[in-house]
């Protein structure tokens, strides 16, 4: 089951208590900064951890000023769709909020992000990132952009500099690279140790840097049949968004 830290609390808690009922999940970016970007990812990463664990969500942006600009951001960046929230009211089901860190003395208080009071829901707080403007607009690989944002958990602020999106694009080259290769070999299935490991990163906070360091491992693990290797990527990938198939079928 999927626990993460609740913003308002400190304490880790249930995303969904009830498994499989009916989950709204609302995207509170706070404007229309890179942060709000992050906002967006996370709560993509909580509605494909729901949905891997066959919870039914309804996932919404909610209170948004950002427009249409950070709509084409998060599209570009694999975030799926989400509904507009606006003129909708919480409802009676279960809930979960993911919204900006909220920076005080005491860490991120109500888990608002926007002095907005919090309803009884779980609240997931997610950490700035630098530059504040960057923007998706004419970048080659914005999923270079999303690894990045994945190498760190979401509690901790991101310095997406040249150095580190060189070295997430040259990361994401490697693994498509590898996979197209480990395409051509016999299918085998994913070992039941590694999903478990999957798993249990994944449900543990959305620790995507978790998953990203179980997928190194099985990058070089000599008892791995290639087949294997390519059913984990492409399982670990249904939460990750990476694209890491993509260059199946590619002759290098």
């Amino acid at each position: 089951m999927l626990r993460i830290i609740d913003a308002r609390t400190g304490e880790s808690a249930p995303a969904a208590p009830a498994r499989r009922a009916p989950t709204r999940v609302e995207a509170h970016p706070p404007g229309r900064d890179a942060t709000a970007l992050r906002v967006m990812l996370v709560a993509d990463l909580l509605v494909r951890v729901l949905e891997l664990d066959g919870t039914p969500v309804w996932a919404v942006l909610t209170g948004a000023e950002a427009g249409e600009r950070l709509r084409k951001d998060a599209a570009a960046l694999g975030i799926r769709p989400f509904e507009d929230g606006a003129g909708h009211g919480a409802g009676t089901g279960q809930g979960v909020r993911v919204v900006g860190e909220r920076v005080s003395g005491k860490g991120s208080g109500d888990g608002s992000g926007s002095g907005e009071a919090v309803p009884d829901a779980v609240a997931v707080a997610v950490a700035p990132v630098h530059p504040a403007g960057l923007g998706l607009a004419g970048l080659a690989d914005s999923d270079a952009v999303r690894l990045a944002l994945l190498e760190r958990h979401h509690h901790a602020r991101v310095e997406l500099d040249t150095a580190t999106l060189d070295e997430a694009r040259d990361t994401l080259a490697r693994w498509r690279r590898a996979v197209a290769d480990w395409a051509r070999h016999p299918s085998r299935p994913v070992p039941g140790e590694v999903r478990d490991r999957l798993r249990a990163a994944w449900e543990d906070d959305l620790d995507a840097p978790g998953v990203l360091r179980v997928l190194r491992r099985v990058e070089t693990d000599p008892d791995l049949a290639d087949g294997a290797r390519f059913e984990i990527c492409a399982y670990a990938d249904r939460f990750l968004g990476l694209h890491l198939t993509r260059d199946v079928g590619t002759v290098y």
